[in-house]
Formats: structure tokens, C-alpha cells, sequence
């Protein structure tokens, strides 16, 4: 298996040349520089590459194991790599200083996150779930609360976790059945069980606390009925963390999967002799509400985390490439980087990941904008932005990382299809990012259906006003004045497209039926269109630093990506406005059960 090398001199391109640093100059960033950024990527690097990376695919072959008490043991090595990144403090890299945290920019802590993931997804898995809780309760817990636990969260010695999804509910979480009793010392008493807890069980922290949804007696049916819990595996006795007795959550199995074994993904069932000790967070019956704060924070995340998995797979199959000696080019045996047909593959998985990279930290900085401009103004309209692009960055750049992969495996030969290489790792552990925290069927209607509709589609509109004027920028450039032609195109598609589904969505009779039918094609369109904005935008700067004098590869490696991302891959999303246009009667119409 090729090494894993954190892509920072990419990173450094975004942050300084394509975002300019814009996140440092926000109130509460005073004390960071563009040297302490690129201090803290080498660092994080070199965690990544040296610590983590070696354990992925021997933490793939061992797994999780369960013992008859319950306990879970993760592969060999992942409690000290977990302890490492703890102990370097990059649990709180992205938390304020008044919570305890580093204090740095949200999207210094995605380019962070990007490696680990990159590095070692299962073990990644850990600390994203815990950034979750962090997010949670720092919004929505009580003064007690927060006192109590985000210390030891931001600090890493205690990890979260979310518990949403149980047997018979699955994505309708309005059926949601675990019990929370109250007692008398304000407490409540948990009874049910949770599916597919990641990380719900394992000795690599000194505590774990769980977020359940559950519903009190006598709550009303569906979602209003549902309130938010914080459970600990061992209670918390005192307010500096002193842990006491073992609560009754335990681990009933745990699943085997498909990909990702180092990471247990546990059943949890609460409530086995007096039931689990639970506290509510936030206010009664608003739990989705609350629970939403965690989950749009791991949204981005596994976003980010398949943007990783897709890098890895370019290194790996750029070095096999390089290395392969197969077939013949201009009378010499050459490796199979020669053949144009694998330099499509190569160059289609570079330009891709290029491209979802830039705008997934994009998407961190509007965040940083939204949490610390000093205009309220600013903040409604970078939160807007973030509405927005937070479904295409988990839906669009999972599906695409599932892609690459598989691109890798082919680049391989029969020799991807061979574990050892690793290449099929790679795409058994990318599958599950398009499923979890919301199927990207989910994050599709959720962009086509609540967030267009609850603005009439302004802040997506207002993004393909920045797409078009780059495509400007660039037809003013007259060596990519056809990248220009090409973005225009694609800003036209989704003008019309935004448009046909807004006027589809709200007819009162079928609009329902509209969304569901357009949803999936609409993002992808969204996808393709800002990913190939965001490679524009790239193209701009590295041409700019060639006409400057710089020499660099890299700078000329970065117009051949946008090349191929505006010209290649962008007309395979602008095919959507087609499948948009072409109508829903084929679905409307389709009887699965005489098929």
C-alpha cells in the first residue's frame, strides 16, 4: 500500500491564495497568522502520515472485536493513535478558547480533518462524532452542563457520540421510541435501544457520552414529541469529571460492514435493569432541533472525510501508474501513465478531488463568517450560503469520493481487485459516506425541497452570481477565455434548473411529487457547477502566479485540473437540466411491484 502523504502545499493553495486567509482577519482570530496555519497543516501532517496512516489498512484486516461483557476492542494501535491526537491537543483545534479549544478557524480544522481521514477514516470517525457533541452543547446545554462536560470533550479524554436511528425507525425519526422517564431529582431514566452508533463503544477514552433522541411519557406523536438526552457510559460525580459508576448502557453487538472495520459501530440498548441515567439538553420536545446542530457540523465533515478517501486513492493510484510497466508507446515499453486512457482515469480523480477540496473550505469559511463577523448583515448571508452548500458538500463530494475510489481500483487492473494493494479498501470504506448522517437522497430534498424553497432559491442564486462572475474573470483571460465559455454554460443550466424546480415545487397538487423527482439530478447539477467554479477560480490564481514568474509545477498542474474540470467533467453534471426537463412522468408512473 502506497504511504499517505497529507496534500499541504493543496491546502496552502486554498487557504492563501484561493480564500486569501479571509477567515484570520475575523474578529477572534487575532492571535493567527498564515505562519501559525502552516505550522499547525505540517504538524497535522505529520500525525497523518506517520501515526495513522500506518494502522489503516492493518486496522481494516483485524476490526472490532465484542466480549461477552460487552467491552469492544479496536484494532491494535488505534487507542495509542487516538491518545496521540488528544494529547496534541487537536481534539479542540477548531473550539473557541473560551471553551477550552485552540481557537482557530473552522476551516483550518476541515483541512485538519481532511488528513485524518485521508489517513485513517475509521479511526476519524471518533473524533468527528465527538466535534458534534461539542457543537451540541455548546449551543443547547445548560451552564451546569457545559461546565461539567466540554472540558473533557474539547480535551479529548471523553468522546460523543449520536444516537438517532433505532430498528423500526431508520431515516423517520419521527418514530422514534426509546423511553425517558423523569425522576424526582430532575434526571430522567432511558429504556430502548439505538442501531448504528459509531464509536459506541471502546476503551480509547476515559468516559463516553452518548446524545439520544427519546421521548417522554405521554409526548405527542412525531417529532414534537421528541426531546434530546445527554447519557454518559459512567456517571459523573463531581464537576471536575470525577467519574463513578458504570451506567446501564451497554453495547449489544456490533455490526459487520462492509467498509470501515477499525470503526465499531455498535447496537446500544439503555435501560436494562433500572434504566440509564440520562439529563435532558435543551428545551423539552425540541430534541431534532437541537440534534440538527450536531448533525449539520458532521454533515460537513463526511464531506470533508470522503474528500480525503478520494485523495488517498489519487496517491495510490498515481504511484501504481508511475510504476506498472505495461504495453508500449512510441516503440519503447512505458508504464501505464503513458497510456492516455489511464491518464484520463489519473487525471479525472485529480481534478475531482481538486475541485471538491476547494469547495468544501469554502464552505468552512462562510461558516467562520456566520460564527464571527462582526455585521449581523455578514453572518445572515454567509449562514445562507452554508444552508446551501452543506447538502452538496455531503452528498455531492461522498458520491464523487465513492467514484474516484472505484477510478482507483481500475487504475490498479486485477490488482485493485487484490486486497493487499489497498485500492479496495479504499472503496469499501468510502461506500458508507453517502448513507450515514442522512442517505444523499436526504441531503437532495433537503436542498431542492426546504432550503429553496424557504428563500426562493436567494442564496443559491446569489452563488451562481459568483460563478458567473468568474466565468467573466476568465473569458477576460485569453488563455482560458473557453474555461469562461465553459462556466457560463454551466451557470446558465443551473439558472434554469433553480428555476424549473422552484416553479415545479410549489404547485400545490404535485409539487411534493416535483422535488422528490428532481431533487437528486438538481444536485448534482449544484455540485458540478460550483465544484467547476471553485476550479475557475484556481485557474485564475495559478495563472496569475505564472505571469508573475513563478515557475512552479504546481501552478501549471492546477490549470491542466481546471482544464479537464470545466471542459471534461463539467458537461457530464450540465446533462442533469436534461434529466430535469425531461420530466417525472416515468417515475410517476413506474409500479416497482410489477416490474
Amino acid at each position: 500500500m502506497t504511504p499517505y502523504a497529507a496534500p499541504v502545499r493543496d491546502f496552502r493553495f486554498v487557504l492563501e491564495e484561493l480564500l486569501e486567509h479571509g477567515s484570520l482577519a475575523l474578529p477572534g482570530f487575532e492571535e493567527a497568522s498564515p505562519e501559525l496555519v502552516e505550522a499547525v497543516l505540517e504538524e497535522a501532517a505529520k500525525l497523518a502520515g506517520d501515526v495513522w496512516a500506518p494502522l489503516n489498512a492493518s486496522g481494516d484486516r483485524q476490526g472490532c472485536t465484542r466480549g461477552q461483557d460487552g467491552s469492544v476492542s479496536v484494532p491494535d494501535g488505534f487507542i495509542e493513535a487516538y491518545r496521540a491526537y488528544a494529547e496534541g491537543g487537536w481534539n479542540g483545534i477548531g473550539v473557541s478558547e473560551a471553551l477550552g479549544g485552540q481557537g482557530l478557524p473552522e476551516v483550518v480544522a476541515s483541512a485538519v480533518q481532511e488528513m485524518l481521514h485521508g489517513a485513517n477514516m475509521a479511526l476519524g470517525l471518533c473524533p468527528m462524532l465527538t466535534a458534534g457533541a461539542i457543537e451540541a452543547l455548546a449551543h443547547h446545554g445548560s451552564d451546569e452542563q457545559k461546565a461539567t462536560y466540554l472540558p473533557k470533550l474539547v480535551e479529548g479524554t471523553w468522546t460523543g457520540t449520536m444516537n438517532l436511528t433505532e430498528p423500526q425507525a431508520g431515516s423517520d425519526l419521527s418514530k422514534v421510541r426509546t423511553r425517558a422517564v423523569p425522576q424526582e431529582d430532575g434526571s430522567y431514566r432511558l429504556f430502548g435501544q439505538k442501531i448504528y452508533i459509531t464509536w459506541g463503544e471502546h476503551e480509547a477514552a476515559e468516559n463516553i457520552l452518548h446524545l439520544v433522541l427519546a421521548r417522554k411519557p405521554g409526548a405527542p406523536e412525531g417529532n414534537k414529541g421528541i426531546s434530546l438526552f445527554l447519557v454518559p457510559k459512567y456517571l459523573v460525580i463531581d464537576a471536575d469529571g470525577s467519574l463513578g459508576e458504570r451506567n446501564y448502557v451497554t453495547c449489544a453487538s456490533i455490526e459487520h460492514k462492509l467498509g470501515i472495520h477499525g470503526s465499531p459501530t455498535c447496537t446500544l440498548s439503555f435501560g436494562e435493569n433500572e434504566g440509564a441515567i440520562g439529563y435532558l439538553v435543551g428545551e423539552e420536545g425540541r430534541g431534532l432541533n437541537h440534534m440538527f446542530t450536531m448533525m449539520n457540523e458532521a454533515r460537513h465533515k463526511v464531506g470533508v472525510q470522503g474528500i480525503g478517501v478520494a485523495e488517498r486513492a489519487c496517491q495510490q493510484a498515481f504511484a501504481y501508474a508511475l510504476d506498472r510497466v505495461q504495453g508500449r508507446r512510441g516503440g519503447s515499453e512505458c508504464t501505464i501513465s503513458d497510456h492516455l486512457d489511464v491518464r484520463r482515469m489519473l487525471l479525472s480523480m485529480r481534478a475531482r478531488t481538486d475541485a471538491l477540496r476547494a469547495l468544501a473550505l469554502y464552505c468552512a469559511a462562510q461558516l467562520d463568517v456566520a460564527r464571527h463577523a462582526e455585521d449581523e448583515g455578514d453572518r445572515r448571508a454567509a449562514q445562507a450560503k452554508v444552508d446551501v452548500l452543506i447538502p452538496v458538500v455531503k452528498a455531492f463530494s461522498t458520491d464523487q469520493a465513492v467514484e474516484i475510489a472505484s477510478l482507483g481500483v481500475q487504475v490498479h487492473g486485477g490488482m485493485g481487485f487484490i486486497e493487499e494493494t489497498g485500492a479496495a479498501q479504499l472503496l469499501r470504506d468510502a461506500r458508507i459516506a453517502p448513507i450515514y448522517e442522512g442517505t444523499n437522497g436526504i441531503q437532495a430534498l433537503d436542498l431542492a425541497g426546504r432550503k429553496l424553497q424557504r428563500d426562493g432559491g436567494a442564496a443559491l442564486a446569489g452563488l451562481i452570481d459568483e460563478v458567473e462572475s468568474t466565468a467573466r474573470a476568465l473569458r477576460a483571460t485569453p488563455e482560458l477565455a473557453a474555461l469562461g465559455e465553459g462556466l457560463a454554460a454551466g451557470a446558465a443550466d443551473l439558472t434554469a434548473a433553480l428555476a424549473s424546480v422552484l416553479e415545479q415545487g410549489s404547485d400545490p397538487e404535485r409539487g411534493a411529487d416535483a422535488v422528490q423527482a428532481y431533487a437528486t439530478p438538481f444536485l448534482t447539477l449544484a455540485g458540478h457547477v460550483l465544484c467547476a467554479w471553485q476550479m475557475g477560480r484556481a485557474a485564475l490564481a495559478a495563472t496569475a502566479a505564472r505571469q508573475a514568474g513563478s515557475g512552479d509545477p504546481f501552478y501549471a498542474a492546477k490549470v491542466q485540473s481546471a482544464d479537464f474540470a470545466i471542459r471534461q467533467w463539467l458537461p457530464v453534471g450540465r446533462a442533469q437540466r436534461a434529466v430535469i426537463e425531461a420530466g417525472m412522468a416515468s417515475l410517476a408512473g413506474f409500479e416497482p411491484r410489477s416490474s
